[in-house]
């Protein structure tokens, strides 16, 4: 949960009626002490598992936030460092608390669904930022990753298993999703966020359809449903040879 050095509520009531980029630019100073940003746990096993598939040389950040993504991508890529996000903030405060061990780190202003780049990485991360987008969007979203890897290059994500329905935790994410859809219905401009809105199989088809070779990887580090399948993996989206 939150820790004593985030928001406040009523900053983040202020951020919520914000536009995405000004509520992400308002946020961004304690970004870092909100469960939002991705567990280090994660970072480290998704570092884990591509360390041993690696290396890498060029690897982008897509929607880096504070920048965790690419202490990652400076783990397991040997030559340069890339970082794009739509707010300023975010990246004021990413390239703020960038070690210097590593490749090189280069911050980009832009939006992920219009990459200023060419066929140039060939590693592509991203962390906890697919909820700001809508379903609709991910096709064209994929695509623009898919036309900055060089072929062969991966696009790799890690997905946590979804509540079992019921439980505490599905509620809580769909009370989240509701207030965000009135929030949205009745202010605008709109503040895209939803936990449950973009689903494993919309993931799946996203990215089948925008030209991918998609197969998963299990975090074992995470442990097991009753099922058998992990409780975290990363899905690992390839663009072919040819």
């Amino acid at each position: 949960m939150f820790s004593p050095e985030g928001p406040r509520l009523r900053e983040l009531a202020v951020q919520a009626l914000s536009s995405v980029e000004r509520g992400y630019d308002l946020l961004a100073p304690k970004f870092d002490h909100t469960p939002f940003r991705t567990p280090d746990s994660v970072l480290d096993a998704t570092a884990s598992a591509l360390w041993r598939a690696g290396p890498f040389g060029s690897g982008l950040d897509l929607c880096c936030g504070t920048g965790a993504g690419v202490d990652v991508l400076r783990q397991v890529c040997e030559e340069t460092v890339t970082a794009v996000d739509f707010s300023a903030g975010m990246l004021d405060v990413a390239r703020a608390r960038t070690r210097p061990a590593g490749p090189p780190v280069t911050w980009v202003r832009a939006d992920a669904r219009a990459l200023p780049f060419g066929p140039v990485f060939d590693l592509v991360v991203s962390f906890g930022a697919f909820g700001h987008f809508l379903p609709r969007e991910l096709p064209g979203l994929f695509a623009q990753v898919h036309s900055v890897l060089r072929p062969g290059g991966r696009f790799v994500f890690p997905v946590v298993a979804p509540p079992r329905p019921g439980s505490l935790t599905h509620g809580m994410l769909l009370g989240f999703d509701a207030a965000m859809r009135v929030r949205n219905a009745v202010r605008r401009p709109p503040f895209v966020m939803y936990y449950r809105a973009v689903r494993f199989g919309d993931w799946e088809r996203a990215l089948t359809r925008s030209g991918f070779l998609v197969e998963y990887w299990a975090l074992p580090e995470f442990g097991w449903r009753r099922d058998g399948s992990p409780r975290v993996r990363l899905v690992v989206a390839r663009r072919p040879e040819a």
